[in-house]
């Protein structure tokens, strides 16, 4: 089978990290997932953003940097939560637009962000997964992560807003859009079975697919 490196891309609580548990099990990949928990700079970012917008987000950009290199030259297919690119064009915009990230900041990051990825290794695919507004925040309702009590539903809008914005122009690889409130690839073996289906069809040269 041909080796391939894709990435999940989508807004908080819309079942990236299940995706990829999931697709990485069934077709044996290697999975790479988000650092939180030996994150240094996570518990002063959330105390502080304005202060500790700038580093948290350097320190983000050096880890999935180091990441992709090492998924995408790995001899294994393998798929990641999360890209480098949505902490530029999502969450350090956010953070920017909030007034949490000043001028100066936001422009010395994505000046540093342009140069690194500019020599990473193209994905294959990109997996966009979207749901609306409510069903985010009833799902982040339930898995109950402290660091998520403060989530909004306007906050939610506005990152949807620049996922789209970003997606517009994203031209590095194919984008399957998957609207996840109609799929339960967590209990539903055959919802797994047709997001893989739709995933090698992708792969295969198709045009972009909006899977409902």
């Amino acid at each position: 089978m041909t080796k391939r490196f894709i990435l999940v891309a989508g807004n908080i609580g819309v079942g990236k990290t299940s995706l990829t548990e999931r697709l990485g099990s069934r077709l044996g990949w290697v999975t790479g997932y988000e650092s939180v928990a030996d994150n240094p700079y996570l518990p002063d970012f959330y105390a502080d953003m304005r202060q500790w917008s700038f580093h948290l987000q350097v320190f983000f950009l050096g880890h999935r940097a180091q990441q992709h290199l090492q998924l995408a030259n790995s001899p294994q297919s393998a798929i990641v939560d999360r890209s480098i690119y949505e902490d530029a064009y999502i969450f350090a915009r956010v953070l920017h637009h909030m007034n949490n990230l000043n001028e100066r900041d936001y422009l010395a990051y994505r000046a540093v962000f342009e140069l690194v990825v500019a020599n990473l290794p193209r994905p294959d695919l990109l997996i966009y997964l979207t749901a609306p507004v409510p069903v985010l925040m009833e799902r982040i309702r339930q898995r109950a992560r402290p660091m998520e009590a403060g989530i909004t539903a306007d906050y939610l809008s506005l990152l949807d807003s620049f996922y789209r914005d970003w997606l517009a122009d994203f031209d590095l690889c194919p984008v399957l859009t998957l609207r996840t409130q109609q799929l339960d690839f967590v209990h539903q073996a055959h919802h797994l079975d047709i997001v893989i289906d739709h995933i090698e069809a992708t792969l295969a040269g198709r045009e972009e697919l909006i899977l409902d």
